[in-house]
């Protein structure tokens, strides 16, 4: 059995042997009701545990890397944060029950953007903007380097071309214009400063809103140090053409960084739709919208 990229996965517990775990390892929570979240994610499983708690458990060996890192940083950066994060109140370590870490948080209300979407886009502009700007602004000496945090390069690790022609193959993209704009971010300066905190996996599906505005960010396993850019891609995977400055005001990013922060929207997209188009529908779809906005862009500053 493998997971959606390929890599082996155990059979997943249900809502019965996650209450049998908690009930394990947190005694006092035991009585609580467990039922599982409806999720796109890749990395992650949830459970709802009463009324004000969420378990979380890491789907993937490489997940569970995430876990340590989120619970000894998270409660240093959420009160410099402007919109609400999830802080852990629980932690336990793999065992008999469940062989990887796993961790207990507080439930934070709303639903996610893409299940449903942000009906106020200037206020989620301004959010998310100023959200990576008080992000960006606390010390990050110290902290663990994001694996979103280098070159787009490094992370696409030359699978955009194979991309570009697998979907120009069928007719989903215009393989001229993607390859002319991949060479445009490929000239592009690198980051040349110090690495700063970036969240690393700002999708529609890791935002909630209530009452269509933005409230929250969840799903820090991406949290590290390194380029910003990569936070920029709310400005593609969520924003459109009017709300897309209010974001980049509110984020005080400067020419280089939000063209890099383009270039990720671009490798993203045509990468991740590629790669999950048959196996993950809504993660293939914000895939899909991310880099038509991008590529929407380059159509009108790329030469063919």
């Amino acid at each position: 059995m493998t997971d959606d990229d390929g890599t082996p996965v155990r059979p997943r517990p249900d809502a019965e042997a996650v209450r049998r775990l908690v009930a394990g390892r947190f005694p006092e929570w035991a009585g609580l009701p467990v039922r599982a979240v409806p999720s796109a994610g890749t990395d992650n499983l949830m459970f709802r545990l009463g009324d004000d708690l969420v378990v979380r458990l890491p789907r993937v060996p490489y997940a569970a890397h995430h876990v340590a890192k989120e619970q000894y940083w998270l409660p240093l950066l959420a009160p410099h944060l402007p919109l609400d994060v999830p802080v852990p109140v629980g932690g336990a370590g793999p065992g008999p029950d469940f062989p990887m870490p796993w961790s207990v948080y507080r439930w934070l209300d709303g639903d996610d953007a893409h299940t449903v979407p942000l009906t106020d886009l200037a206020h989620a502009a301004g959010e998310l903007g100023r959200f990576g700007t008080a992000l960006r602004a606390v010390d990050a000496r110290g902290g663990p380097a994001s694996f979103r945090g280098g070159p787009v390069t490094d992370w696409e690790e030359g699978q955009l071309p194979g991309a570009v022609r697998g979907l120009a193959a069928d007719g989903a993209v215009d393989a001229d214009l993607a390859t002319a704009a991949w060479a445009a971010v490929l000239r592009l300066p690198r980051w040349d400063r110090p690495p700063v905190w970036l969240h690393g996996d700002l999708l529609p599906g890791n935002l909630l809103g209530r009452a269509g505005r933005l409230s929250a960010v969840i799903d820090f396993g991406g949290l590290g140090t390194g380029d910003p850019a990569c936070d920029l891609l709310p400005a593609w995977s969520l924003l459109t053409a009017d709300s897309r400055p209010l974001f980049r005001e509110a984020a005080r990013t400067d020419d280089a960084t939000w063209a890099r922060g383009r270039g990720w929207a671009l490798a993203w997209g045509l990468v991740t739709e590629h790669h999950y188009r048959d196996t993950n529908p809504v993660l293939a779809s914000v895939a899909r919208r991310t880099r038509t906005e991008a590529l929407t862009e380059y159509a009108a500053d790329v030469p063919l």
